[in-house]
This record gives structure tokens, sequence and C-alpha cells, in this order.
């Protein structure tokens, strides 16, 4: 810890996607604003590669001994570390993101010490209790004093559970500022195909990390297989817990034929995501950047909480079973579907939510002083 960091907002974040979503908050925070970073994602390129590439300031707050622990783990050390830290140096407000342990965490310590809790990208729900991030949401929503959701039905989800409307606003996705950032020009994108050696629309990206489907050798066979039949070249930036669980289950064989690279910064990522024929991915991130790059979605998931591109158009669902490999080909195989996309406009907003969530929060703490 550095520096006076009384009466300043912590903007908590620990994660690769909290750190993509909550860097325009940030930025527009200036100096009335900190980084708390728990490093639950401690591997650098999940991490650090992403606190540069948004020429982000260091943390102010770091927390110790949070990666790779499980998740009582997490959550213990997190909000007991965070807690003494807010107590020393009471923030004006803590802003978390989305739903992850850390933003659960950190919601926690800072309602214990009564410091008002804003949530960015508050009321998705899946309305499936197996997901942890579900859980992670519903208890950040007991706490928030502020729910900045992204879409109009994230604030139906809200209301429904009894939140006050007047705690409530409709600020767009921060992911799509992040998005248009990040993405490079036409000649930076031509490099980055050509130094992972794919053509424009000649390949698919697939991305598989969530616990749902690496942690189950049946569904992460299922997945890969499917990859390897899809009929095209796969680039497949790999993540830490999917290589471990590849290890684990003996499953090294199914990454054949799969153009396996190190997990990418997000200006690479969009780059690829930008001119690939087909997504595939159970990242909630990429179901929010396929509607900024107008690339076609595959979502592997049992469930998700964000509906709204699929209703759009963006993206399909597939279950991975043994339907995944057909439904792969036919999409991979469909470009009708990637002309449909050309003109539909984002459901997440038009790239102004960052400067919201700061209004809002500002207001917030007019009604407090």
């Amino acid at each position: 810890m550095s520096g006076d960091l009384a009466g300043r907002v912590a903007v908590v974040l620990g994660t690769r996607p909290e750190i993509i979503k909550l860097a325009g908050i940030v930025r527009a925070l200036g100096d009335r604003g900190y980084v708390a970073h728990t490093q639950q994602h401690y591997d650098p390129g999940l991490s650090n590669v992403f606190l540069d590439g948004f020429d982000l300031p260091r943390p102010e707050i770091t927390v110790t001994g949070v990666g790779g622990s499980g998740r009582a783990s997490q959550f213990a050390r997190i909000l007991d570390q965070l807690t003494a830290a807010f107590e020393h140096q009471p923030p004006a407000a803590v802003i978390v993101q989305g739903d992850t342990n850390t933003a659960a965490a950190a919601a926690q310590a800072a309602h214990f010490l009564a410091i008002p809790v804003v949530h960015v990208e508050a009321g998705l729900r899946s309305f499936d209790r197996a997901m942890p991030e579900e859980i992670n949401r519903m208890l950040i929503g007991v706490m928030a004093d502020l729910h900045c959701a992204p879409t109009d039905q994230a604030r139906v989800h809200l209301l429904a559970e009894g939140v006050d409307p007047a705690r409530i606003v409709v600020t767009g996705n921060t992911v799509i500022e992040a998005t248009l950032e990040m993405l490079p020009d036409a000649a930076e994108r031509a490099k980055v195909l050509s130094r992972v050696g794919v053509a424009d629309e000649g390949f698919v990206l697939a991305t598989i990390h969530r616990p749902e489907n690496t942690d189950s050798p049946e569904h992460l066979a299922t997945i890969l297989g499917a990859l390897q039949g899809i009929g095209l070249p796969v680039v497949m930036p790999l993540h830490p817990r999917t290589l471990a669980r590849v290890n684990s289950f003996g499953l090294r064989d199914l990454l054949g034929g799969i153009n396996v690279i190190e997990p990418t910064d997000s200006a690479t990522f969009l780059a690829l995501a930008a001119h690939a024929r087909l997504l595939v991915s159970d990242s909630g991130g990429v179901q929010e950047e396929c509607t900024v790059v107008k690339r076609p979605l595959i979502v592997i998931r049992n469930s998700t909480e964000r509906p709204e591109a699929i209703d759009a158009g963006f993206a399909r669902r597939l279950l991975p079973d043994g339907s995944l490999a057909t439904g792969l080909r036919e999409a991979a195989s469909d470009p009708e579907w990637i002309r449909s996309l050309a003109d539909l406009e984002s459901p997440y907003g038009d790239g102004t939510a960052s400067a919201q969530v700061v209004a809002a929060l500002d207001a917030l703490l007019r009604q407090r002083a």
C-alpha cells in the first residue's frame, strides 16, 4: 500500500475481464480513484499484460495468496486483506465488476465497513445456481448501493428481486468502449493474421475455460474433438486452467491439429476475432465482444447470463454433447450468418458506459455528503 488512499474511490479487480471492463472507469476517475488488485488471475498472461495494454496505474493495494487457491481460500484472503486496508484508509466508495470471487469478496469487505458499493455489470442472471458466478452475482446484488446495469433486461432482473429503482442506472456495458479502443487497425490486424498463420475468414477462434467444461473429462474431450472435426483451421489461446485439465485427463492427443497459442493480450485476440469465420467460446466477455467485431459466436454453456447476444442474432448456444460436432460444422459453413451481422447494433450500449458509471457514482456520493 502506498500514498494516502483515504477518501478516494477504490476500483477492485483481479481477473483479465475485470481489468478490461474497468479500465475506462479507472481512467475517468483519475487521481480520485485507485486500483486494488487481488491477483485472482496470477498468471502474467492473464493479468499484467492487460494492465500494461490499457496503460493503467500500478495497484495501490495488492492482495496476496489468492491466485491458484480454492474458492473458500480466495474469499477469506480477499475479505481479510481488503477489510484491513479499507479500515485503515476508508475509501469514498468501492467499485466492483461482474461476478468473480474478487468482486463478491470486495463487496463484502466494503459493506461490512459501511462503505458504498458500486456494482458494474449488475443484474445479469443465468438462473442456474450451479454456477459459482451466479451466486456471486446474487451476493453482490444484495450488498450494492448502486447497480450499474448494462441492459434493460438486467434492470428487470434487479427490479424483480426488489431493488429500489432509484438505485439502478442502465449504463450499457463498458466492454463496448474497451473493445473499440483495443481493436487494432486493418494494417495491424493483417500483421497478426500473418504471424499466427491464418487467412481472413479462413479459421475458427476458440477459447474454453469455464469449470463446467474443463473440469469434466467427458465435456472437455467432446469440445476438443468437435473442434478437431470442424473443417477449418482452429486457433486456440489456451487458458492455464484448460491446459492443466488437458494434461491431468490425458487429452493431449485432442489438441493435435489445433493451433494452440499462449493466452493473448486484448488487441491480439480482437484482431483474430474480427477476421475469424466463427468464434467458439464459453466466455462471457466474448459474448459481448462479438457484437462489436460482428462475428458469429457459438456459446458452449449449459446456460448463459447474457441472452442479449443470442436474442440479437450474434450468438447461438450449444451443449457439450453428441450434437456439438455437427452444430459447429454447420455454423462454420454458414457464411450468410456473418453477412447478416454487419448492420446489427450491439445490444450492450453505445460505448459511453464508463462515463455514465462515474456520473452515477458522483450522484451517489453527493447524496451521502
